[in-house]
C-alpha cells in the first residue's frame, strides 16, 4: 500500500519521501517514480530515534513536508501470552510509537506554515478486542484515538488529521487462498490496495475526520461489538490452530 500512496501522490504533483525497511522495494519504487523528486530512506522505523532521524534527513534535503502518511504495518495471529516479547515490542513501536513521534516531528512545522495533512491508518479491528489479533486491534485502537485527539488539537491551524479505517485489503499482509481472496473481493469484504489508497487520499484532501472502506467494514464494526465473549472463546478454540502465525 505504501507504493500506491507514493504513486498516487506523485501523480498529484507531490515530491515523495519514502521510508521502508525493504531496500529493494525502495529501488523499484524509485524506478517507477522516474521524473518525480523522491528521497528514499531505507530504515527500520521501530528503532527508538527513527522519527527524529527522518526529520533530520528531510530538513537537510530542504524538503517541506505537507503530507504525512503513517502506513507501515505488520500482523500476527497468536495469543498475546504466546507471542515472543520482541514481536509485541516491534508491533507497538511500528503501529504506535514511531507514527506518534512522526506526528510530533512534522505537525508543528505544518502548523507554522498554516497547512498540512496527516493520514493515519487504523483498522476495523480497532473495535474488535478479539483473540489472536488482540495486539493488532489494540494498537489500531490507539491510532484511532490519538488521531482524533490530534485532529481536535489542530483545529483552526490549517492542518487536518484523517484516519483511514480498513478491513481486509488485498496485500501480502494477509495469507488468504486465491479462491478466498477472489470471493472477498467480489463481495466487498476485501478491497484492492489501489481502491483503499484512493479512498484514503480523497478523504485526506477533503479534510474528513475518518473514512471507512466499504459496507462490509461498517457492518463488521457494529457486529463485533455485540458478539458475546463465550462465542469468541469457541471461535478461538476452533479456528486458532488453523490461523496461528507469529
Amino acid at each position: 500500500m505504501g507504493r500506491h500512496y507514493c504513486l498516487q501522490l506523485a501523480k498529484a504533483g507531490y515530491g515523495i519521501i519514502a521510508v521502508d525497511i525493504n531496500g529493494n522495494g525502495l529501488d523499484a519504487l524509485g524506478a517507477e517514480l522516474s521524473g518525480t523528486e523522491c528521497i528514499r530512506i531505507c530504515m527500520d522505523i521501530t528503532v527508538h530515534d527513527a522519527a527524529q532521524r527522518i526529520g533530520v534527513i528531510a530538513d537537510q534535503a530542504g524538503a517541506s513536508v505537507d503530507i504525512l502518511v503513517n502506513n507501515a504495518g505488520m500482523i500476527f495471529t497468536s495469543a498475546i501470552c504466546d507471542t515472543a516479547p520482541e514481536k509485541l515490542d516491534t508491533m507497538m513501536r511500528l503501529h504506535c510509537v514511531t507514527p506518534l513521534l512522526l506526528c510530533r516531528e512534522f505537525v508543528p512545522k505544518m502548523k507554522a506554515r498554516g497547512k498540512g495533512y496527516v493520514l493515519n491508518i487504523s483498522s476495523i479491528s480497532a473495535w474488535m478486542d478479539w483473540p489472536l489479533i488482540g495486539m493488532y486491534g489494540n494498537t489500531k485502537h490507539f491510532v484511532k484515538n490519538y488521531s482524533r485527539s490530534l485532529r481536535i488539537e489542530c483545529a483552526g491551524s490549517g492542518v487536518s488529521v484523517t484516519t483511514a479505517i480498513f478491513g481486509a485489503v488485498d496485500t501480502p499482509l494477509f495469507h488468504f487462498s486465491d479462491k478466498a481472496t477472489r470471493l472477498m473481493l467480489a463481495t466487498g469484504v476485501m478491497v484492492s490496495p489501489q481502491k483503499a489508497v484512493s479512498l484514503a487520499i480523497k478523504a485526506m484532501f477533503n479534510r474528513r475526520k475518518r473514512v471507512i472502506s466499504g459496507l462490509g467494514s461498517r457492518c463488521a464494526i457494529v457486529l463485533s461489538q455485540i458478539i458475546p465473549d463465550f462465542i469468541l472463546v469457541r471461535l478461538a478454540r476452533r479456528f486458532g490452530p488453523m490461523i496461528h502465525r507469529v
